[in-house]
């Protein structure tokens, strides 16, 4: 778990920005605060330059980077930087050693990478069992070849001008670079937009139009002379149900259980400390579980708030004492949430509106004193219909009988209704094609509301911008399954994976999550509907394979999360009085309607509305705004400084 940093110069030949480089990657020093590399060839590649911050897990003693592979012939061939594990890595040198006799020097999964890479190509991608994001330049044929993971655990910006290509973990170093590229650092008004929609901008755009994200599950060739990066996907995901029989039911079951059990042994791998983050949640108790018949000593972290029935942190004790880990609750006051945001907002280099990322912030504060790596449960709802909200096809099933004019006309006869009587959203949401109605997890404004603090508002760009292609991809699915595939490319790796990156890194920790695996993915995609959602439960097929692993008083329990009190806070308090002083000093009036902004507050503040959660999305815009575009709040960012090698 590393930063990592490539520039590609053109035209060949230029002058290699080895200081600039170097500068832009201590900007995400808090990514891998151990060592610090950066490579460079003034007489072969003269344009390229490499950089690195290690947060050494595997092989601590090697393993450094950039790292230097290749075949006997030419051993220096390759250079790597890669940010994420390879769990898989040792079946991989095995089986490189003995079918093409590949030669290695170090004891970890870096050249494991370098070695399929060189043997098999970008074939190697899908039988990389890991998260990952790299960089790696080949001197032969001069190529800076860049992958990703197939869910997006780990990410990767890039940005390409007059002076070149570069591609980093964090935006800000790309940022940093901008002269030597020539970038074009304006805010994108449609990513903005999206933003505003979706609460966190979906890939590949981000909020600076010169810097783009390498999607999920996607490779890209870079050559120095040639301008940005051949981008080409290797990864698409897809759900392909088979029939669960009573004779079947049991073996699926089992089959669930012995793949998580198989992925969860696999992430344990380490040189290091493994700890797990613990909510009061099925997801989180079953990684823990069996987490500890690995590490009989493994601690759990949990957090919680200062607010009577806003926290996990008696559940989540309780499932600890009942596993038998050791279990360690932080509990964060109004005050400390709103000092930590500045910081945490440069720590995310785009805004994301979700409050949870906050309590993760100092959860993963709290564990870093003791663990270097945790595991967590994200991806479960995605893979297993987890969501509520998947449950809606249910609800709606007798509106997919109506002629398509009738079902428009019992969504007119619903308009007039008024806000907040019982069945008019049913009317309105049946009425509605899954197309048209579902968009991901999060719903934040309407159209009207947007146009009202968006003085940018263009009916042009939608959320079918980034839903459309997806369901064209899921054409004859099921609609539970149709749901689950946007989730995976909206949500999942916009929002979850983006703040699980972030505000573990910010404190130099490594997350890994075991329901994110190729092979768990396999088993999960091939559930059938009723084996996902029913009336009365989510992810049907998964609590029962865990019923024998997980603690009774959570496998039945409410998906819940780290619940922020973020309505109650935002009408008085602490973060009220951070609200209204942000809306005063911004300087994005340009692009956010101030006086909608200021409304919208005090409807909030009075009980008129509830506006939590827009106005949480524009709140944290302007911070964003004030401390990347007009740099009028600098947070404090300390030295990571871990003097215990854990």
């Amino acid at each position: 778990m590393c930063g990592l940093l490539a520039l590609v110069c053109t035209p060949a030949g230029t002058e290699p920005a080895v200081d600039a480089v170097s500068r832009a990657s201590h900007l995400m020093r808090h990514r891998g605060p151990d060592e610090l590399g950066t490579w460079t060839d003034l007489a072969a590649d003269p344009g390229v330059v490499l950089g690195f911050n290690r947060l050494s897990i595997i092989d601590i003693a090697h393993s450094h980077q950039p790292l230097a592979w290749g075949p006997p012939e030419a051993p220096q061939r390759y250079m790597l930087v890669f940010n994420g594990e390879i769990y898989n890595y040792l079946e991989l040198r095995e089986e490189l050693t003995r079918e093409h006799g590949a030669v290695f020097h170090t004891d970890g999964d870096g050249e494991a990478i370098v070695a399929a890479y060189h043997y098999w190509g970008a074939a190697a991608l899908p039988r990389l069992r890991g998260m990952f994001a790299f960089a790696l330049w080949d001197a032969t044929s001069r190529e800076l070849f860049c992958a990703r993971d197939p869910f997006g655990i780990k990410p990767l910006f890039m940005a390409t001008g007059p002076g070149g290509t570069a591609v980093g973990s964090e935006k800000k170093s790309l940022l940093d670079l901008a002269e030597v590229l020539g970038l074009d650092t304006g805010i994108d008004a449609r990513a903005l937009q999206h933003y505003t929609v979706l609460q966190y901008v979906p890939e590949p755009e981000t909020l600076h139009a010169g810097v783009r994200r390498l999607e999920s599950g996607c490779y890209a060739r870079i050559r120095p002379d040639r301008p940005g990066a051949e981008i080409t996907r290797y990864f698409v995901p897809r759900f392909a149900a088979t029939p669960i029989s009573a004779d079947t039911e049991q073996a699926r079951y089992d089959e669930i259980t012995a793949v998580l059990e198989d992925s969860v042994a696999k992430h344990m791998r380490a040189d290091v400390t493994v700890g797990a983050f613990l909510s009061g949640g099925i997801d989180s108790t079953a990684i823990a579980a069996l987490a500890i018949r690995h590490n009989p000593r493994l601690i759990t972290f949990t957090t919680g708030f200062e607010r009577e029935g806003f926290s996990e942190v008696d559940v989540a004790a309780a499932s600890a004492e009942a596993i038998g880990a050791r279990h360690i609750a932080k509990v964060v006051s109004p005050a400390e949430f709103v000092a930590a945001l500045p910081e945490i907002v440069w720590y995310l280099d785009d805004p994301v509106a979700d409050p949870a990322l906050v309590p993760l912030y100092f959860i993963a504060r709290e564990a870093r004193k003791h663990v270097k790596v945790v595991l967590s449960g994200e991806g479960a709802d995605e893979l297993f219909g987890g969501y509520t909200i998947y449950r809606e096809p249910l609800s709606l099933k007798p509106f997919d009988y109506l002629p398509a004019p009738v079902r428009r006309g019992v969504g007119k006869v619903s308009r007039p209704l008024p806000d907040g009587m019982r069945g008019k959203s049913l009317l309105h949401r049946g009425s509605l094609t899954l197309e048209e109605r579902y968009y991901g997890n999060a719903r934040s404004f309407s159209d009207a509301q947007l146009r009202a603090v968006l003085p940018g508002f263009s009916p042009a760009w939608t959320h079918t911008d980034v839903t459309a292609p997806l369901y064209a991809q899921s054409a004859g699915w099921d609609p539970v399954a149709r749901m689950q595939h946007i989730d995976l490319f909206t949500w999942l790796r916009g929002d979850i994976l983006v703040k699980a990156d972030k505000m573990t890194m910010a404190n130099s920790l490594e997350l890994r999550v075991p329901f994110l695996d190729p092979e768990v993915f396999a088993v999960a995609s091939k559930l059938p509907v009723d084996a996902k959602i029913t009336r009365t439960t989510t992810k049907y097929a998964l609590r029962r394979a865990l019923e024998p692993i997980v603690p009774a008083h959570v496998l039945h329990r409410p998906k819940l999360g780290f619940p922020v009190p973020l309505r109650h806070w935002l009408r008085a308090g602490e973060l009220l009085e951070w609200a209204y002083a942000t809306v005063a000093a911004t300087g994005a009036g340009h692009l956010i309607d101030v006086a909608a902004v200021r409304t919208m507050l005090e409807e909030h503040r009075t009980g008129v509305a509830d506006h939590s959660r827009r106005l949480w999305t524009v709140l944290i815009f302007m911070l964003w705004h004030a401390i990347f575009v007009e740099h009028a709040v600098v947070p404090t960012i300390a030295e990571p400084h871990y003097p215990v090698q854990l």
